[in-house]
C-alpha cells in the first residue's frame, strides 16, 4: 500500500549449498557448486525462477547466477553504476567494486 516493495529489497542467501546427498553420518556437507538465493522487492521483476540444476542438484544447468551477478544486480537497484564505480586498494590503485559486472537481465 506504501509502495515499499519498491524501494526495499529483501535477500535470502546461504554462503554455500549442501550435498544433494546425504553422508555417512546422516547429514550433509558443503557444496559449493550449487546454492539458492531469494531476491525480493526493489522494483526486481517478481515472480520467476532463474536457472536450474540437474535432476539431482549436484550442478548447474540452465542459467547459472554467478555470485556476483547477485551482487551487480543489488547494486544496480541502489543506483550505482559498477561499470563505472572504482574504490581505491590497500596500495590507492582503483579497482572496481566487482570483477564480473553484469545484473540478472530478469530482474531489472
Amino acid at each position: 500500500e506504501r509502495g515499499l516493495e519498491n524501494d526495499v529489497s529483501v535477500v535470502v542467501w546461504g554462503e554455500m549449498g549442501r550435498t544433494p546427498r546425504i553422508n555417512a553420518n546422516g547429514g550433509r556437507d558443503h557444496w559449493p557448486q550449487v546454492s539458492g538465493c531469494i531476491l525480493a522487492g526493489g522494483g526486481m521483476k517478481m515472480g520467476q525462477v532463474i536457472g536450474s540444476t540437474n535432476r539431482l542438484g549436484e550442478a548447474a544447468k540452465d542459467r547459472p547466477v554467478h555470485y556476483q551477478e547477485v551482487f551487480a544486480t543489488l547494486y544496480h537497484q541502489l543506483g550505482i553504476d559498477v561499470s563505472k564505480v572504482k574504490i581505491p586498494d590497500l596500495n590507492g590503485r582503483p579497482q572496481y567494486l566487482l570483477e564480473h559486472r553484469d545484473v540478472i537481465s530478469e530482474l531489472v
